[in-house]
C-alpha cells in the first residue's frame, strides 16, 4: 500500500505486521469489501461531480453522509474481523508478549477510529 502524503507510516499500513504474509481476518470477505470500496469510490466521484455542477449544498451533504456511513460499515467489518481472527489467534497462541502487543495494537486502532467520530 502506498502511504498517503502527510500520514504516519503506521497509519498508512506500513507496519511490519502489515507487510507480513499472515492470512488476514477479512480474507473470506475480501471480494465483498472490494466491491463496497468500489461503490464508495463511485459515490465520492459523484460528490465531486455534484460540486463541479454547483448542486444544492444539502444534496451534497447528504451524499457525503452516505459515503461516511458506507466507509464506517467497512471499517467496522474489518475491525470485527481483526478481533475475531488476528487478536483471537494471538491470545490463543499463549505468547504473553505477542498477546499484549496485539491488545495494544487493537486499542490504538479503536482509538484512532473513534477519535474521528
Amino acid at each position: 500500500m502506498t502511504p498517503i502524503a502527510g500520514t504516519a507510516p503506521e497509519a498508512a499500513g506500513t507496519t511490519p505486521e502489515a507487510t507480513s504474509t499472515h492470512t488476514r481476518g477479512y480474507v473470506a470477505d475480501k471480494d465483498a469489501l472490494l466491491n463496497r470500496m468500489r461503490r464508495i469510490e463511485g459515490q465520492a466521484r459523484g460528490i465531486a461531480k455534484m460540486i463541479a455542477e454547483d448542486r444544492y449544498c444539502i444534496d451534497i451533504l447528504t451524499q457525503i453522509a452516505a459515503v461516511d456511513t458506507a466507509l464506517e460499515a467497512v471499517a467496522y467489518k474489518i475491525l470485527d474481523d481483526h478481533v475475531s481472527h488476528c487478536v483471537k489467534d494471538a491470545l490463543a497462541a499463549g505468547d504473553e508478549v505477542v498477546a499484549a502487543e496485539k491488545s495494544r495494537e487493537l486499542l490504538r486502532a479503536v482509538h484512532r477510529f473513534t477519535r474521528t467520530r
